[in-house]
């Protein structure tokens, strides 16, 4: 185990790219796992394609997006440690955050095949809850992760907060899906039929 993590750390060092990114895709599939069976209780009617777009989008959109957000950070200097904590968290959770929500619940709608307007009417209906939430979760994460934790070591401390929250994430999703199909349905079924004419 001790070499495991040793070759991993160095991984994080040498090719932080490809290292952080496939972190982040197994991160993003074990939640959504732990969504569909702890808290959805799926059991065999497991949705196997789910769990693969959401590995893809931790993969290839959230893991290369947060890697290249936490190197400018890094280089950006500030005038002190505390300042460095303050502009770091602000910057992540005031510019960062908002962003990467509605990227989120747009690409997995996308994804679904439900489309631009699909994309819209789901990151309507659930970005406010979840951008609140976000915060109270990664505002205290970030300032300890800014203040004690190694450079090279902070996208793993978010990536082990984020395997709860992309279990959240996964939950949401899913529960918006559902609700916007449960409501298509029933705007088609509300939907008069033609009219016949009166002789």
């Amino acid at each position: 185990m001790a070499s495991l993590l040793k070759l991993y750390n160095a991984a994080l060092i040498r090719r932080p790219m490809l290292a952080q990114s496939a972190t982040a895709a197994v991160l993003f599939g074990v939640g959504d796992i732990i969504a569909q069976q702890a808290i959805e209780q799926r059991g065999k009617s497991h949705d196997f394609m789910r769990t693969a777009r959401l590995t893809f989008y931790g993969g290839a959109i959230f893991g290369p997006a947060l890697t290249k957000w936490y190197q400018l950070l890094n280089r950006i200097k500030f005038s002190s440690p505390t300042r460095a904590v303050v502009y770091r968290v602000w910057l992540d959770q005031a510019i960062l955050t908002p962003v990467a929500v509605g990227v989120f619940f747009g690409t997995m709608s996308v994804l679904e095949g439900k489309g631009v307007s699909g994309a819209v009417e789901r990151t309507r209906t659930a970005y406010e809850p979840t951008l609140i939430r976000n915060w109270m979760v990664f505002i205290p994460t970030q300032i300890i992760n800014f203040s004690i934790v190694p450079h090279h070591l902070r996208f793993v401390v978010v990536s082990v907060v984020s395997l709860f929250w992309n279990t959240y994430l996964s939950a949401v999703n899913a529960r918006s899906q559902r609700q916007l199909e449960f409501a298509t349905s029933e705007k088609s079924e509300l939907k008069p039929g033609p009219q016949r004419g009166v002789d």
